[in-house]
């Protein structure tokens, strides 16, 4: 049997890690870093870096060759082929690295369970494994902490989504604060920007972390320039960001 622990290790810094996740991180046989290409080779770093700052005992620390997703137009399909990919990678440096079975651990950025795949991916194993959470420091929390405002106003909802569905559903009726993840594209230039406020953060938590925040008309153009000279500069990006309609408090 294969104990897997879901280790959230918050957005880059090793001062977000909590005590829970340190500790989870020494109970490990094995620690799995996934490399993804050059264009990230910081993402595996910054794991790399973790690892030698808080590991104390025996621990494994193997590194593996993820799966790349099919670029195709149907965007769920790629992503589920994607996962199974995934979980089949998982499950062979299991089989060779852990034959007698043990405890593995993944490190994930921000929180397993935040618009995270790991345990959905995890969810594909079955029976083969048990699965614990270790939850971590979000990019929300980031960058609300960044920015020094609250995530929602009082007594009011608040909307987290995507870029794509941004994108292509616009400002959903009932709610005037959304937090938009996975933003490829910077879909809040489809917004008409009028009574919009943005707050904006990449890389938080990082030394190179950038911040922005203004009326949508006035910061939205800068940042989409920022954002591309960015992700130039270091091959990738991640970032975060809320907007919040007119009336703010």
């Amino acid at each position: 049997m294969i104990r897997l622990l879901l280790i959230g290790i918050g957005t880059g810094n090793p001062d977000h890690l909590t005590r829970a996740a340190v500790k989870a991180m020494n109970e490990a046989d094995l620690i799995l870093l996934p490399r993804k290409g050059d264009a990230k080779s910081d993402l595996i770093d910054l794991r790399r870096a973790i690892c030698a700052q808080v590991l104390t005992g025996p621990t494994r620390i193997v590194e593996f060759d993820m799966p790349v997703r099919a670029v195709e137009p149907a965007y769920l399909d790629a992503v589920a082929a994607w996962h199974n990919a995934i979980a089949d990678r998982w499950m062979e440096q299991a089989a060779l690295h852990l034959p007698g079975g043990g405890t593995l651990a993944l490190l994930v950025w921000g929180d397993p369970s935040l618009y995270d795949s790991s345990l959905r991916i995890a969810a594909r194993l079955g029976g083969q494994i048990s699965i614990r959470v270790i939850p971590g420091i979000t990019s929300i929390q980031a960058l609300t902490a960044a920015h020094g405002i609250c995530l929602n106003r009082l007594a009011e909802p608040v909307l987290i989504t995507t870029g794509r569905r941004l994108r292509d559903d616009g400002w959903l009726a009932g709610v005037d604060d959304i937090v938009v993840m996975l933003d490829g594209h910077c879909a809040f230039r489809t917004l008409p920007p009028e009574g919009i406020h943005i707050w904006w953060g990449a890389y938080l938590g990082m030394d190179c972390e950038e911040l922005a925040e203004g009326p949508l008309s006035e910061t939205g153009p800068s940042i989409i320039e920022r954002r591309a000279a960015l992700r130039e500069r270091h091959g990738w990006i991640m970032d975060v960001y809320l907007l919040r309609r007119a009336g703010f408090n």
